[in-house]
Parts: C-alpha cells; structure tokens; sequence
C-alpha cells in the first residue's frame, strides 16, 4: 500500500467501501465513477484481488463484485468519520463514493455506533433485505428479533435505526448502540413491511418556529440564532423524526405557550401540525386530541 499513488489509492478506497457499506459494486461503477477505460478499471480490481482477495467474489449472472464472509476492510474506518461521510454520499476521506444515496439523515456527535453494525444495517436498508438482530431494550432487556431497515437517523442523541418490526408489526426505532449482533438474512419482503408502507416516515410536517413569547426578553436574539425570517422559522421535518427534534431544541408546544422555563426559548406557533404524530411524548406541553388517544406514544425500543 505504501507504495501506490494517491489516485490508485483512492480507486481502492471506493472499491473498499462499497463493499463495506453497500455490499457489491461492478467494473462499470468504478469506470464511470473515476472517468476511465475498461482495462484500467480491471487492472484496479485486479490489484484489490491481490490485496484482500477474500473480500470480493465474482456473480457472473449479476455481472457484479459481491461481499465475502471473510470481509476484512482493507481500509481503517473511524465510526463517527464514516457516519459524517456516509451522510454527505461520501467513501472517504479521498471522497470516494458520491454516487451512493446511503439511507443516513444525519451525523451524530454524542453517540457512536460500532462500525460493522453501521455497515450491516446500511446494505440491509439498500438491498431491501431483512436483518436479525440481538437488541438490549429498556422495558424487556436483551431478545432477538427480525426488522427491516430503511433509513438510520441522528435524533439529537443517539442514532437510530428505522424500520419494519416483524415482533411487534410496527415501524420502529431502534437505538443502533443497543444492537449487540445484526445479521442480514434472507426473507421475503412484504409490501407493508416497505419503506413506503411507513406512512409516519412519509409524512411531511411544516413546523413555524418563533421566540418564545414570555420567557424571552429579547426576541431578536433567538431570530439571529436560527437565522429567522419575518420573526419565524420555518422547517419542514419527517412526522416520524419531529418530537426528537422538538426535544432537542426545547420548543414549547403547548397552544397558548404556557410552558415558564428559561430552556424554552421557543415556541411552536402551529401546534395543530403535530396532529396524529406517534412520538409526541416528546413534545414538551402538547396537549393531544382525544381522537390520537391511538397515535400518541413511543415509536422507538
């Protein structure tokens, strides 16, 4: 390795994390990827075979490079570095991937997942493939069980993993740290199981944020700190992630702004929007509808 140039390096380092994190690439990927001929492309590969030929196997029918068993990183992978990178659509520092929507919503700076954990859940989440998993919980302790994974998030603390629970039928979080054991397996994927079976995911919620209108003297300093425009700031977020973010920031959700605490320097000036969201006992000083009595509880394990 210390002998090759930055450029094959990084032709590597794609090859690399592609097998990482998406589990199997193709000679033509890499050829469009660096711009560069046929013969070229296979000369890199050939020298990848020769540096870890146990890592990668030939699928003739797929026409496409597929992940051993015997996988063994010919790269080192700093967990927080590639979570920042897999965020950003990148493979690494040599920015080696950009062609990869990886099914990451945000980087994490508190909580750091184990690498090879990170790795099995996003080929899970991109090949549409189910993963059994041994998980510690806080109300049951350690199980096993199966889900199928579509997206990890940051929720302000700690990463989760979003997806289909076959235990429970629901689409669930789970806390990716808590995960002592992932494992991809084979099993049919059935439609309500499916990334666009999750309609809390799906759904898109606008929130209108404003200083809080009594616990805060001086309201333009909260307009500068989120950079608001016209006094509000205006975001859009998933349902299925909206109280964590609501959470973090301390807004105060309650309709009228009754919430009295200097940590809520925001209010939620339409509360209405969070209607039917399954995780707003996080929400500080909502007060729900008697008709989500169905709706209101925890969506994460």
């Amino acid at each position: 390795m210390d002998n090759l140039s930055h450029a094959q390096k990084q032709r590597l380092a794609y090859i690399d994390f592609r097998l990482m994190f998406v589990g199997h690439f193709a000679r033509s990927e890499v050829v469009s990827h660096f711009k560069m001929g046929l013969s070229n492309a296979t000369r890199d590969i050939n020298l990848y075979k020769e540096l870890a030929g146990d890592n990668l196997v030939y699928d003739n029918a797929e026409k496409r490079y597929f992940q051993t068993e015997a996988f063994t990183p010919l790269f080192d992978y700093d967990a927080q570095k590639a979570l920042s990178q897999l965020k950003h659509h990148l493979g690494d520092s040599l920015d080696a991937i950009s062609d990869v929507k990886f099914p990451v919503e945000a980087p994490s700076h508190l909580s750091i997942p184990n690498i090879y954990t990170i790795a099995t859940l996003t080929q899970a989440a991109l090949n549409n493939k189910a993963i059994k998993l041994d998980y510690i919980s806080l109300e049951s302790g350690a199980s096993s069980r199966v889900i199928i994974p579509h997206s990890i998030v940051d929720n302000g603390l700690r990463w989760h993993v979003r997806g289909f629970d076959t235990k429970s039928g629901e689409f669930r979080d789970f806390v990716v740290t808590r995960i002592t054991k992932a494992k991809i397996i084979e099993q049919e994927i059935k439609e309500h199981q499916s990334k666009m079976a999750d309609n809390q995911w799906l759904r898109i919620v606008p929130l209108e944020l404003v200083p809080h209108p009594t616990n805060i003297k001086h309201p333009k300093a909260i307009e500068l700190d989120y950079n608001m425009q016209n006094g509000a700031l205006n975001i859009e977020v998933r349902a299925a992630v909206a109280g964590y973010l609501l959470r973090k920031l301390n807004v105060d959700c309650s309709s009228d702004a009754s919430l009295e605490s200097p940590e809520h320097q925001l209010w939620l000036r339409n509360s209405p929007a969070l209607y039917g969201i399954s995780n707003l006992q996080l929400a500080a000083g909502y007060t729900p509808h008697p008709s989500e009595k169905n709706y209101i509880g925890t969506n994460h394990v």
